[in-house]
């Protein structure tokens, strides 16, 4: 696609180094890792970088694609590394001579160009997670703030890449869909980019690495509990469960290396197995508005519940599955106690006033604000799970002709990064749900719940409602001995619901535990992460 135009030996080894921009100021030699600097003519070396990270990234070297009618090619990486994982930049030069960041992150991907640092660029130091802030006369929201260093780096890169230290990264986004990159590897001067969000399919990519069953069946690994084998399945995986003891463990230092882990009960609150069974897959046409339906699978599970406000012995849980597909990344099924959602993180950021937030052409209004917490995984996760994982969760209900759309905010703080996620998505019915998956209705795990509709009062009044519902239960059970005092929960929700299953595990046990569901918001996409 692109012709070379420079050609050195490597002076550490002699292997020849190519070059495809003379533009180019640096490179990283294939065979012996060395750190190159162009020196007029010659190549001086200033380093050496360590052994990239087996992440199966559907990218390499050499990979070609199209941008708005141009060519270009992949011709370099930096690889880093920070407290949750890691991710890529690669090098793309455009034919008419242009050099581009293709920014690839657990499945999203940005393609940003280089610009002169604002004269109004915020100091690097300053800024913190959700923070609203002015640069290049444009309004901005920080969606991260994070700790990095290089991990490694190959191929022919536009600069030097910083060999050692950390160094912060701030990502920036705007109701406009745009995505800002303020980069301090540079202490003296932090480098600017701005991009846009893209799918690996848009940019018509040819020589794509292949990730074959056989590639990913390379990181079988041994549970660090039980010795039980883990095998994940998505090259993008962090984090996983396994099948034996149920324990979560971080493998994203990859085989060889002490694997992190943390226990969990063998069950859920209620003892419930997912309702959509882990891998199975359906077509959801909701999650592709403008395109054809696509088929999703699902890869990871988890129960959330929303943290009691002090004074407050409620606890509510909903439902969130993780569902992925190749060239179109991860989604969230939310299933809560008002019925069924989607959502997906979006690359943009709403633009907030009060209790109003904007976004896609939809007004929304604030439905609620509280915290909430991880209580029970299964499956894979792009992201390392931590052990009762929590977020500050603020969610949004589209008014009007889009008052079936949702919005959702999550922020998180953690050790190196802190980060504010938005996402977007749509109410479902049960019944598609159903059908996607090819749950039946006589299926011990069909899905039952269908949207309610909101009303302002809030948690207080649903709190209100479940406690009648559970009056009658109990006067119904007192004014009969012979009742079945799952029959109205069965009525309800339906035999094959999760809520009946559960009255019927704890029939005769003397108690009476609430059936878990959803928070009042119950939006959430499984926490602020990488």
């Amino acid at each position: 696609m692109t012709s070379r135009v420079y050609r050195a030996a490597c002076p550490n080894c002699g292997a020849p180094v190519e070059f495809a921009s003379a533009a180019s100021a640096s490179a990283v030699c294939s065979y012996c890792r060395s750190t190159l600097v162009r020196d007029g003519d010659a190549l001086r070396r200033i380093g050496v970088v360590a052994e990239l990270f087996d992440d199966h990234s559907p990218l390499r070297l050499g990979a070609g694609g199209t941008r708005q009618g141009i060519a270009f090619t992949l011709v370099g990486r930096l690889q880093y590394a920070y407290e949750g994982g890691t991710w890529n930049e690669w090098h793309a030069l455009f034919d008419n001579g242009r050099s581009a960041w293709l920014s690839e992150d657990n499945g999203a991907y940005v393609l940003a160009f280089d610009a002169p640092l604002p004269a109004d660029a915020p100091a690097l130091d300053a800024l913190r997670a959700g923070q609203h802030v002015q640069a290049d006369g444009r309004a901005w929201d920080v969606a991260s703030l994070t700790r990095a260093r290089l991990l490694s780096a190959e191929g022919e890169l536009p600069a030097p890449p910083r060999l050692e230290g950390e160094f912060l990264v701030a990502d920036l986004r705007n109701a406009a869909g745009e995505v800002a990159t303020l980069d301090g590897s540079d202490a003296a001067r932090p480098a600017w980019s701005v991009g846009r969000s893209v799918l690996l399919a848009e940019l018509r990519l040819q020589g794509l690495a292949e990730t074959s069953e056989k590639t990913l069946a390379g990181r079988t690994l041994a549970c660090p509990n039980c010795g039980a084998a883990l095998e994940p399945r998505l090259a993008t995986t962090l984090s996983l469960t396994c099948s034996q003891c149920r324990s979560v463990v971080d493998i994203s230092r990859g085989v060889g290396a002490e694997l992190a882990h943390f226990t969990q009960n063998n069950a859920g609150p209620g003892g419930l197995e997912p309702q959509i069974p882990l891998g199975r897959s359906g077509v959801l046409a909701a999650l592709t508005p403008g395109r054809a339906a696509e088929s999703w699978q699902v890869v990871g599970y988890m129960e959330r519940c929303e943290l009691p406000a002090s004074g407050d012995d409620e606890t509510t849980y909903w439902r969130e599955y993780l569902l992925y597909h190749a060239t179109l990344g991860f989604a969230f099924l939310v299933d809560a106690e008002d019925g069924w959602s989607w959502v997906r993180p979006i690359t943009g950021a709403p633009t907030v006033r009060g209790e109003r937030a904007d976004y896609d052409d939809t007004s929304f209004r604030h439905r609620a604000t509280y915290d909430a917490k991880v209580t029970w995984v299964l499956g894979e996760f792009y992201w390392r799970v931590q052990r009762e994982e929590r977020a500050r969760v603020s969610d949004y209900e589209g008014t009007g002709a889009g008052r079936d759309k949702r919005l959702s905010r999550e922020a998180t703080h953690g050790e190196g990064a802190s980060e504010v996620v938005w996402s977007a998505g749509a109410t479902l019915a049960a019944a598609d749900i159903g059908r996607a998956f090819g749950i039946a209705p006589d299926e011990g795990a069909a899905p039952v719940h269908d949207v309610g509709s909101f009303t302002p009062s809030g948690k207080g009044l649903r709190t209100i409602l479940w406690l009648v519902v559970l009056f009658v239960f109990v006067v119904a059970a007192i004014g009969s001995c012979d009742h079945d005092e799952c029959a109205d929960v069965k009525s309800s929700f339906g035999e094959s619901s999760a809520e009946y299953r559960q009255c019927l595990a704890q029939r005769g046990s003397g108690t009476r535990a609430r059936t878990s569901g959803g928070s009042f918001g119950g939006f959430g996409t499984g926490g602020g992460h990488k």
